[in-house]
């Protein structure tokens, strides 16, 4: 069987290429995990694999390379409009959204989610959209809660949802804030998830009716994430919420679900609570930053003012820039003990995959 090459066209079949597809996130930590669950997957696995990984933007990905040794399934970066197979995990390449139309995959260079492209919910929101009930979603290792709103989407669309239990996760994040955020069917160590995955894929449990007050908001956020063009200006989910986006600085609209809250800003961007305090946190160490070379400057500056002011005897100048500097000097100080006691934002959750 070969692998489809970008290019390729999805067939015109009506008929799916796939009954279930299974839809994994991981973030720090993810490469091990991933590696431990797809060596554990049967090489006639009755579903295609779909993976997000939280890399950098320009990060060097091998994780086909690495999940392919793992185990006995084929593994590809996925390519846009290539046909889903059974027996195959797809990867999100780097710096792109992976998403899921109904028998094919789609890759896009769409607003960040979470503050990461690829993100996990972006590609578990359009499973749940294509596949409903036959769609397994699976939440491993990471910080923050990316996946956990697309979590919740597929179990909103009568699919399953699996969680790694965050006393075996490396980084418990990403798994707690889906246990305590959706009504997941599973939370089991890495080792018990494969096994899993089968007795759902043999036989699987009744599954949730979908809800289908939510399906034409999924769908409104999957074109955002596609930037389809023919979204118009008016079409927003949620309210107006007061803040602005960290990345683009228009207005974020707030999207109440349960008990999770979500925001989006008006060209796609978009955040869960804990994502976007890590955003401002990251734009207040910025200005910080900022503020500091800028006080830094002023200081440098006035003095070499005050040593010419010297030279020339002109003593009131003189006092003005010493004063000025000494002003600009101690705001430094201050800025600079708060900028060493530690970051304000969460810690990094990328997992950097590199040539090994």
């Amino acid at each position: 069987m070969r692998i489809a090459e970008k290019g390729d066209h999805v067939s015109n079949d009506p008929t799916p290429q796939v009954r279930r597809v299974i839809v994994v996130g991981a973030s720090a930590g993810g490469v091990e995990a991933l590696s431990q669950l797809v060596s554990r997957l049967p090489r006639d696995l009755p579903a295609a694999v779909l993976v997000v990984l939280h890399i950098p933007a320009n990060a060097v990905s091998v994780m086909p390379g690495i999940l392919r040794r793992a185990g006995q399934l084929p593994a590809v970066h996925a390519a846009t409009r290539e046909p889903l197979r059974e027996g195959i995990i797809y990867i999100a390449p780097p710096d792109r959204h992976m998403l899921v139309r109904r028998g094919s995959v789609v890759t896009t260079f769409g607003p960040r989610e979470n503050g990461h492209r690829p993100a996990v919910d972006p590609l578990f929101r359009s499973a749940a959209d294509s596949y409903g009930k036959d769609v397994i979603g699976v939440l491993l290792t990471g910080n923050l809660d990316d996946g956990t709103a697309g979590l919740a989407a597929i179990k909103e669309s009568g699919g399953l949802a699996i969680v790694q239990d965050p006393e075996d996760a490396v980084y418990p994040g990403m798994p707690t804030s889906a246990i305590e955020n959706v009504k997941v069917d599973r939370v089991l160590p890495l080792e018990e998830i494969a096994p899993a995955l089968l007795e759902f894929l043999d036989d699987a449990p009744p599954a949730m009716p979908p809800r289908r007050d939510i399906e034409s908001m999924i769908d409104l956020e999957i074109r955002k994430t596609e930037m389809d063009p023919s979204i118009g200006i008016d079409e927003e989910v949620g309210r107006p919420s007061g803040y602005t986006c960290p990345e683009c600085h228009g207005g974020l609209w707030e999207i109440d679900e349960g008990s999770l809250v979500r925001y989006r800003c008006r060209v796609g961007h978009a955040y869960s609570a804990d994502s976007l305090v890590a955003a401002y946190g990251s734009s207040v160490e910025a200005a910080l930053w900022a503020a500091l070379r800028s006080l830094e400057e002023n200081a440098a500056f006035a003095e070499r003012l005050a040593r010419r002011a010297e030279s020339m005897g002109q003593t009131i100048a003189l006092d003005r820039f010493m004063t000025q500097a000494k002003r600009a000097k101690e705001h430094a100080r201050t800025l600079n003990e708060i900028l060493a006691a530690g970051p304000v934002t969460a810690e990094p959750e990328h997992e950097v995959v590199a040539p090994d």
